[in-house]
């Protein structure tokens, strides 16, 4: 599950996303050069193997910077190299419900191929849209879209956006409707939103389910708010409006589906468990030289949003995985995440407040971004470090402590004598070990 929302202001248009997906499914930055490519050859037309099918290939790609699942061949959002980027968002739909009674749930493109084939073959939102509908009517939507549940799938929203506006796309199977955003703030989450559409194609259980509307209506006000804010708070609005928990400001765990009634979510539901492994949040003010703000790592309430630009590729380290590697960047950061939350009220405060402190900073002076990437994991390590130190004994229910005993033993996270500082101290310490992480039941 997921949020993206854009704010369409007099000065251009910010772009924000959670990328909401399987507590283990770690996500990375990915940049893609441009390319050409001989779409014809003797042995008959190239083409391009996405996660599932293969399509036919295009002349030239465009370069792009996607935070992409670790396993597939799409993208959760991303930007290209022409000013556009691209969030999408898992729908459910009747539609969906009528394939999978008929058996006509085939292979075909999922949703986050979408997005990375629309990012390589458009120049603007609206040729981006194009791309998408186009593709869709052609080889549709479909398959496993997650690597831990194969048998879960969805149709797919999206909102596209360039320097000059934004587009939201909505779709059913092999349908679809768009809506040009005005000025002000749109939000998509797990559900349909265009109204005419909705009413004909919308699942609305999957939907309460998912607790879509009341995500979306606090991103989209949150969006809307930020025509309000001064020239240099509105990143930093929208970077505050990803890590919102809602009412109190702290995770509330539901036994449904966890900490999802709020965009920042959190793992921990029986029917639905879902955790925001990546979060973007881009700047198209500047029609000349856009910028994007990617936290790279899981939970943007204990990460960082690093500058990052599709024309200047960072050296990250190894791409991660679902099996826990300290020598990555994602799990590195999973120490710190999932030592927090064994008590956000006492924990999350430990470092908030510097992490403030330095976005701040590079919102008024942009780093380059492997400088800011060093000083994020820099500063991460520390503070790990302090909050594995002070790591209190849990408070989440029960529950969570169970789902999250399952995720840590699925990713191979090894286990310390107790509860505690102890299982993750030596994730701080010099040398070639295993860092433990994650959360125990006391």
């Amino acid at each position: 599950m997921c949020d993206t929302f854009v704010s369409v202001t007099d000065d251009g248009v910010l772009f924000a996303k959670n990328s909401d997906r399987d507590a283990n499914e770690a996500q990375f930055l990915d940049w893609i050069p441009a390319r050409d490519h001989v779409v014809d050859t003797p042995d008959g037309p190239t083409t391009v193997r996405c996660t599932w099918i293969e399509i036919p290939q295009v002349a030239h790609t465009h370069a792009v910077l996607l935070s992409r699942p670790w396993w597939m061949f799409g993208a959760e959002m991303g930007a290209n190299s022409r000013g556009v980027v691209i969030g999408n968002e898992a729908v459910f739909t009747r539609e969906l419900q009528r394939r999978r009674r008929h058996g006509e749930d085939r292979p075909g493109l999922l949703g986050m191929d979408l997005v990375r084939l629309a990012l390589e073959r458009s120049d603007s939102a609206a040729e981006a849209v194009e791309v998408i509908v186009t593709l869709l009517e052609a080889h549709g939507q479909s398959g496993p879209c997650s690597r831990e549940h194969p048998t879960f799938t969805y149709d797919n929203s999206f909102i596209v956006a360039d320097p000059e506006g934004a587009i939201v796309v909505e779709t059913a199977g092999r349908t679809h409707a768009t809506e040009r955003v005005g000025l002000g703030g749109r939000s998509i989450s797990n559900g349909l939103t265009i109204p005419a559409f909705a009413a004909a194609h919308a699942d609305p259980l999957r939907g309460r389910i998912a607790a879509c509307a009341t995500r979306r209506a606090r991103t989209e006000a949150a969006a809307a708010a930020v025509l309000e804010s001064p020239e240099h708070r509105a990143v930093a609005d929208m970077m505050a409006a990803s890590r919102d928990h809602g009412p109190g400001g702290l995770p509330r765990w539901s036994p449904i589906n966890g900490a999802l009634d709020a965009p920042c979510a959190h793992a921990g539901g029986f029917v639905t468990a879902t955790q925001t492994v990546a979060s973007w949040v881009s700047d198209l003010r500047d029609r000349d030289a856009p910028l994007h703000w990617a936290t790279a790592t899981s939970a943007p309430c204990t990460s960082i949003f690093k500058p990052v630009r599709v024309e200047e590729p960072v050296e990250l380290g190894p791409h991660p995985t679902d099996r826990f590697d300290r020598s990555t960047l994602w799990w590195r950061h999973e120490v710190l995440h999932r030592a927090a939350l064994l008590d956000p009220q006492a924990l999350l405060p430990r470092f908030s407040a510097e992490r403030d402190a330095v976005e701040s900073r590079w919102l008024a002076g942009p780093p380059g971004s492997a400088e800011a990437f060093d000083e994020a994991d820099r500063l991460q390590a520390r503070w790990a470090a302090d909050v594995v130190g002070a790591a209190q004994p849990e408070h989440r229910p029960r529950f969570v402590r169970r789902h999250w005993v399952r995720r840590d033993d699925a990713a191979g996270i090894p286990r310390g004598p107790e509860a505690g500082s102890a299982r993750y101290r030596p994730a701080m310490e010099s040398g070639p070990q295993p860092a433990p992480a994650g959360s125990r039941e006391t």
